[in-house]
């Protein structure tokens, strides 16, 4: 399809995926509010996969590389964000690669938000100078230290709330079968080490497909709140929260690593994605080994049990503030450069 009076390449097209209100929804949002900020004119995303001599960004690698060959005669770009080939269970993540391992020439931009997939990009033998490490932002405005939410929330003052909050399960529906890469038989582990050691722990989750995890603290007879809020309602979770939880294998982010700091809330992570590089343990958070449950029990339980925190949320919002979507406002500007007409 060609835009009638448009010249070649001055409209960006941003494509999401399925999901009407998460993550990648999200993504799309914040890159076309930075693209504004760049003044770039951006064209409706429902038109993105069918323009031609246009730009079109594709935030999600599985959208473009894993369904189908068809591309649009554009200049192309792509969020390639988490999935390493030879994961047990995930054969998107072979095709994926696969895919930009034979048509990355087609590839104008690709986006990677730490080293370890900036790596796995580069071996698929794409010019280096198309690959961009820009990490997943955060709105800092948004989220935010604010009056605790707890009362709205229907959490009781006296709990100890531990936030997981991110999605876990396969597919948009339930969520009974676990997304292994999430880590929520880590999670669940985690959990219930620290069950005898915090009478008042309180679970709380958000995100769909959820049900592996609900079924597991059932079943461990751990309370839970799985609160039905939609992205923008996420700076409120945080607020009722003692300590945020990340238990992945494998990550893009994820968002929660950044939120969490940004809102003054002690985090608690797998060394994966964007944690690895932006989690100092001891100073702005807490990391330990991918799989270590004793490792994620054992700092929430430091933390319940009353250590400074003071400097540390400090350090937090710092490197929050140093990676908000403001702030990466530059290197946005740098990979869009000769991607997309800039004013």
């Amino acid at each position: 399809m060609r835009l009638p009076l448009a010249r070649p390449h001055s409209r960006l097209f941003l494509v999401g995926d399925r999901s009407a209100d998460w993550s990648i929804a999200d993504d799309v949002r914040r890159l076309a509010e930075t693209a504004r900020r760049l003044g770039i004119r951006l064209g409706p995303s429902r038109l993105g996969p069918h323009v031609d001599g246009q730009a079109v960004f594709y935030a999600s690698q599985f959208v473009l590389l894993a369904d189908g060959e068809r591309w649009p005669r554009s200049r192309l770009g792509v969020a390639y964000l988490h999935g390493r080939p030879g994961t047990p269970g995930f054969p998107e993540f072979d095709r994926c690669f696969e895919t930009l391992r034979r048509r990355h020439e087609e590839l104008d931009r690709v986006q990677v938000s730490h080293a370890a997939m900036h790596e796995l990009v580069l071996e698929t033998g794409i010019d280096p100078a198309k690959v961009r490490r820009i990490p997943i932002g955060v709105d800092t405005a948004e989220f935010a230290p604010g009056p605790r939410t707890r009362a709205a929330l229907g959490v009781p003052e006296q709990a100890f709330a531990v936030g997981s909050l991110l999605k876990d399960g396969v597919g948009w529906g339930d969520g009974l079968e676990p997304k292994a890469i999430k880590g929520p038989d880590v999670l669940l582990r985690a959990l219930e080490l620290l069950k005898p050691r915090v009478p008042e722990l309180l679970v709380l989750l958000t995100g769909p497909a959820r049900g592996f995890v609900k079924a597991g603290l059932e079943r461990l007879g751990i309370p839970y709140r799985h609160l039905a809020v939609k992205r923008d309602d996420l700076p409120r979770v945080y607020r009722a929260l003692d300590v945020c939880l990340v238990a992945s294998r494998q990550e893009g982010g994820p968002k929660a690593v950044l939120e969490s700091m940004a809102s003054g809330v002690p985090l608690v992570t797998t060394r994966v994605g964007q944690a690895a590089e932006l989690v100092r343990n001891g100073e702005n958070g807490f990391v330990v080994d991918v799989e270590d449950a004793e490792g994620l029990a054992g700092w929430v339980e430091r933390i319940h049990g009353g250590i400074d925190l003071g400097p540390l949320r400090e350090a937090a919002r710092r490197t929050a503030e140093a990676n908000s979507y403001e702030a990466l406002t530059p290197r946005w500007h740098e990979l869009l450069e000769g991607f997309v007409a800039l004013p």
